[in-house]
């Protein structure tokens, strides 16, 4: 066994996260943690990684065990290169040859018994370079680099200079180079376009080792994962097999139990009705009092409360002009140009998805669309009577407001009650809607990002990666929403699944881009 996990109960405050978990990781096993947005996931991990320590539980590792995190939120240091952080995965192999070559220099001047150490050393030192590939470090950094389009971007680049997307594919790759014996990852298709999550798939696919993948993504998790481990009400259950097994199984559990509970309701209420109407009369008070005991002992079935499902529907403003917006030989960039000079236009009704590697100026361009940057060179028409709902990528990291202050900032005439209603709407529990938004989710912090578009009059959508994070319910009532809104939009997405029914063009941005 690698990782054993038991009684584990955590929370913060009075939110109650886990109670008295239990989780095993067996060599080989490949599972997908799965659960809804805010259910305690990426918790999880930060407690399996001894980032939390946890209210109560013990968690053992295996002896010797290299374990393997994609943090997203590691610092990477001004002045390394790509190249730099792909070879630090080999810092150990490095350390090796210097330790060798040192013995080399004293072999110069070391009497027989000396050298006979220095010899066996050595070649002991040599045996372990040539079985971990030492001599090939460059030709697997430099396939990996290529797998994930890190080439394209250049290994010489400072790594201060990439873009959140970027730093996140070159954590990914050090941490596939360092090989561990258990990867943890979570979301790690969140910043990968798609032909580097097939890569991601192939490469998950043929790993020997044990892996941890908390995702979003149900076809790239289905074609990976062996075993399921689904966290809900606090508590962690395991389901063998894929994604879709789990939901029939799943499925099976919840309709079998349902009925157990309204077996037992009846029950209840049968003998509760027999023990008021025998309880008095002396003939039949002894077996109304054998009744009420049946009662007391009986271990009452509990149905687990069911989520707040999200509700989206976008608020539909005045139709706009015709024109969109159209760009004059736009070139966007910041210190250096992002694109060759794009003449583009979009009309009214239309919804076209940019797609592409990340690090090539999607974001860049929705920006420089709305006036949030400035083109590096030539510019932006936009047409008239525009009602613009803008959604950004990622929250504020550092934002101490909870999410009902977050929400009345942007509607300071409604009242409590409305605020928490709209909250509400979109899956938020009241739990989450007093916290603070730093402490929630990804996804719960997308859902109050959501809340703030949703409850404005808009017809045009500029939407950058709104499935980031959101969990399944979230995503397919988002999706459900976007297909039936009227006016136009424009959305940056990686997943195929979630854009192919819903947008009437897609923009492969890499045609224009200065960086492939």
């Amino acid at each position: 066994m690698i990782l054993n996990v038991k009684n584990l109960t955590h929370g913060f405050g009075d939110r109650a996260i886990f109670s008295d978990v239990s989780f095993r990781l067996l060599k080989g096993e490949h599972i997908g943690l799965i659960g809804a947005n805010g259910e305690g996931k990426s918790t999880f991990m930060n407690i399996i990684t001894g980032k939390l320590m946890p209210d109560e539980g013990t968690i053992e590792w295996a002896k010797h065990i290299r374990v393997g995190y994609l943090d997203q939120h590691a610092v990477l240091e001004k002045g390394m290169t790509i190249r730099d952080v792909l070879n630090s995965a080999f810092a150990y192999l490095f350390d090796m040859e210097t330790a060798m070559n040192e013995m080399y220099e004293k072999m110069a001047t070391a009497d027989e018994e000396e050298m006979q150490y220095l010899m066996e050393e050595t070649s002991t030192y040599q045996e372990l370079l040539e079985h971990h590939d030492f001599y090939m470090i460059d030709a697997k950094v430099s396939e990996v680099g290529r797998a994930l389009g890190l080439e394209d971007i250049g290994l010489d680049r400072d790594v201060t200079e990439l873009s959140g997307g970027q730093r996140t594919k070159v954590l990914m790759a050090k941490l596939l180079l360092e090989k561990p014996d258990i990867l943890l990852l979570d979301e790690p298709t969140n910043y990968l376009d798609e032909s580097h999550i097939e890569w991601l798939k192939r490469y998950l696919n043929e790993y020997e080792n044990a892996f941890i993948l908390i995702s979003h993504d149900i076809p790239f998790l289905n074609s990976v994962i062996n075993i399921i481990y689904h966290m809900e009400n606090q508590s962690l259950d395991r389901y063998p097999g894929d994604y879709d097994h789990f939901q029939e199984v799943y499925a099976a559990k919840k309709a079998q139990l349902e009925a157990a509970y309204r077996k037992q309701q009846q029950e209840i209420s049968e003998l509760n009705d027999f023990i008021a109407r025998n309880k008095a009369r002396v003939a039949t008070r002894n077996m109304a009092m054998a009744r009420k005991k049946k009662l007391d002992k009986m271990e009452v079935i509990e149905l687990v409360k069911e989520k707040p499902k999200p509700e989206f529907n976008f608020k539909r403003g005045r139709t706009s002009g015709k024109l969109i917006f159209e760009t004059k030989d736009l070139v966007i960039g910041y210190d250096e140009p992002l694109s060759r000079p794009l003449n583009i236009s979009m009309e009214r009704g239309e919804k076209i998805a940019l797609v592409g590697a990340n690090g090539i100026g999607k974001t860049t361009l929705l920006k420089s669309i709305l006036g949030l940057v400035k083109p590096y060179s030539g510019e932006v028409e936009l047409g008239d009577y525009q009602m613009i709902g803008y959604f950004e990528q990622e929250s504020d990291p550092n934002n101490a407001t909870t999410c009902i202050e977050e929400i009345w900032k942007e509607f300071p005439s409604w009242n409590q009650y409305e605020v928490r209603s709209a909250l509400a709407k979109c899956g938020l529990t009241t739990k989450h809607i007093e916290s603070q938004v730093r402490v929630l989710s990804g996804g719960e912090q997308a859902k109050v990002r959501l809340c703030k578009i949703l409850n404005v009059e808009t017809n045009i959508l500029l939407l950058d990666e709104p499935t980031n994070h959101l969990d399944v319910d979230a995503k397919e009532e988002l999706k459900r929403a976007l297909r039936e809104y009227k006016g136009t939009i424009l959305l940056i997405c990686h997943e195929p699944e979630f854009y192919q029914d819903i947008v009437t063009d897609v923009w492969n941005c890499q045609e224009w881009s200065t960086k492939i």
